[in-house]
C-alpha cells in the first residue's frame, strides 16, 4: 500500500442523514482518481433510523452504544460484500458528536473490526487527529473535491456543495497545489432539520422532490434572523454538528407544515448563499452534490439566490449519490501513502495533516 501506483479502494458513508450506507470503488493513487468504480447502496430500516437516531450526541463510553455499534458493522459488511474485492477499505464509521472547540469529535464504529470482518485492511478514524491538534476535523472532503476538478481539468475555480444532514462547500482552483487552491467549511444546516421535521410532522423521511416546501410560503422573518447567528459572521473555514442548530424545529413551531418545510428549505439555501460570499474569488459555476440536489425546490432556490450557474453535479458526469463514499476511498489511498488529508483552509489544523490510521485484518 506504501507504492504510488493506483489501487482500488472501497469508500464507505454513512451520513447524517441516517438514510444508508453508500458503498463506492475508485482506483486511485492518492492524488489523481485513474477510475470510478461499481458502488452500492444499503438503506437503513425505520427501526436502524430509529435505533441511530436515539444515540445521535453520545460520547464513547456513554450507555447505549453497543447495539448501534453493532448495526454500524453490519451495514458496512453488507454493502462490502455487494462490491468486487478492493485493496483497502475507506471507513468513516458513524459521526455522533462533534466539537472541535472542546477538541473531542466521535465517529461511532470500530475499523479494526471491520478489517478483522472484511479481511481487508481499513484506513479509518480520519477526524480525530486534525481535532485534537485545533482543527475543525470536517470538512474532509474538500481534498477529494480537488482531485476530482483535476479529473475535469478545469481551468477556473469552481465551488462544490454537499446538502447531506449538514451543508458544506469547497472553493477549489485546481491548477494550484492544494495548499494555495482549497477553502472549505460547513455552510449551515442543510437536509437534517427538514427531515427531522417532515418524519416528525407527516412520517415521511424526507421532503421528497421539494412538493411540500413548493406549496408553502417562506416567513422571511424567521430566515433573516437565523442567519443572525453568530456562526454565519465567522470567517472559513469552521465546522457544525448536526445538531448544532437544534432550535430549529421550534422556529417554525407555529407554522403550518407546507410553510415550515419551505421555511426550513429557505433556511439552507440562505446558508449556502451565506457561504459563497466567503469565497476567495468567484466561481463561474457551483456543484451541488448530496441529497440535497434531489429537491427540486431547494435547487430552484439556489439558481435563483446565487449570482452564478447552479449545477447538479451528476450532470457535471459524476454520482452525487456516492461522492462523500468514493471521497473516503480517495482519503484512505492519502492516509496509506501518509498525504496530508487536511489543510489550514479546510479545516483550520495549523499545517497539512494526514488524518487516520490504518488497521490490518
Amino acid at each position: 500500500m506504501g507504492s504510488n501506483k493506483p489501487i482500488w479502494v472501497t469508500g464507505f458513508m454513512s451520513g447524517t442523514s441516517l438514510d444508508g450506507v453508500d458503498a463506492a470503488c475508485l482506483l486511485t493513487d492518492g492524488v489523481d482518481i485513474s477510475k470510478f468504480g461499481p458502488s452500492a447502496y444499503r438503506p437503513y430500516s425505520a427501526a436502524e433510523r430509529q435505533l441511530l437516531q436515539s444515540v445521535l450526541g453520545r460520547w464513547p463510553g456513554e450507555p447505549g452504544l453497543e447495539p448501534a455499534a453493532g448495526l454500524i458493522l453490519r451495514a458496512h459488511l453488507e454493502a462490502w460484500a455487494q462490491l468486487p474485492a478492493a485493496e483497502l477499505i475507506g471507513f468513516h464509521g458513524q459521526t455522533l458528536s462533534h466539537d472541535p472547540q472542546n477538541l473531542r469529535t466521535h465517529q461511532l464504529g470500530s475499523g479494526a473490526e471491520l478489517a478483522r470482518q472484511a479481511g481487508v485492511a481499513v484506513a479509518w478514524d480520519f477526524r480525530s487527529e486534525d481535532v485534537a491538534r485545533g482543527g475543525q476535523g470536517a470538512p474532509l472532503a474538500p481534498i477529494f473535491h480537488w482531485a476530482l476538478a483535476r479529473y475535469k481539468q478545469m481551468q477556473e475555480p469552481v465551488a462544490i456543495v454537499n446538502l447531506g444532514g449538514v451543508g458544506n462547500l469547497t472553493w477549489v482552483d485546481a491548477r494550484l497545489p492544494p495548499e494555495q487552491g482549497l477553502l472549505a467549511f460547513d455552510t449551515g444546516p442543510a437536509n437534517a432539520p427538514l427531515n427531522d421535521f417532515m418524519l416528525k410532522t407527516t412520517g415521511q423521511p424526507y421532503d421528497a422532490g421539494g412538493t411540500l416546501a413548493a406549496s408553502g410560503r417562506i416567513d422571511r422573518k424567521i430566515v433573516a434572523s437565523f442567519l443572525q447567528q453568530p456562526y454565519f459572521s465567522r470567517p472559513a473555514p469552521k465546522s457544525l454538528d448536526r445538531d448544532s442548530f437544534g432550535d430549529m424545529a421550534r422556529l417554525v413551531a407555529q407554522l403550518d407544515p407546507a410553510d415550515a418545510a419551505a421555511t426550513l428549505t429557505a433556511i439552507c439555501v440562505a446558508a449556502v448563499a451565506a457561504g459563497v460570499v466567503l469565497m476567495p474569488a468567484p466561481p463561474k459555476q457551483v456543484w451541488i452534490s448530496g441529497g440535497g440536489r434531489k429537491n427540486s425546490e431547494v435547487m430552484r432556490q439556489l439558481a435563483g439566490n446565487l449570482p452564478m450557474e447552479v449545477f447538479d453535479i451528476d450532470d457535471i458526469g459524476f454520482d452525487g449519490d456516492m461522492l462523500e463514499a468514493q471521497a473516503f476511498a480517495y482519503l484512505a489511498a492519502r492516509v496509506a501513502r501518509g498525504l496530508p488529508t487536511s489543510f489550514p483552509a479546510t479545516t483550520a489544523t495549523k499545517a497539512p495533516l494526514c488524518g487516520g490510521k490504518i488497521s490490518l485484518p
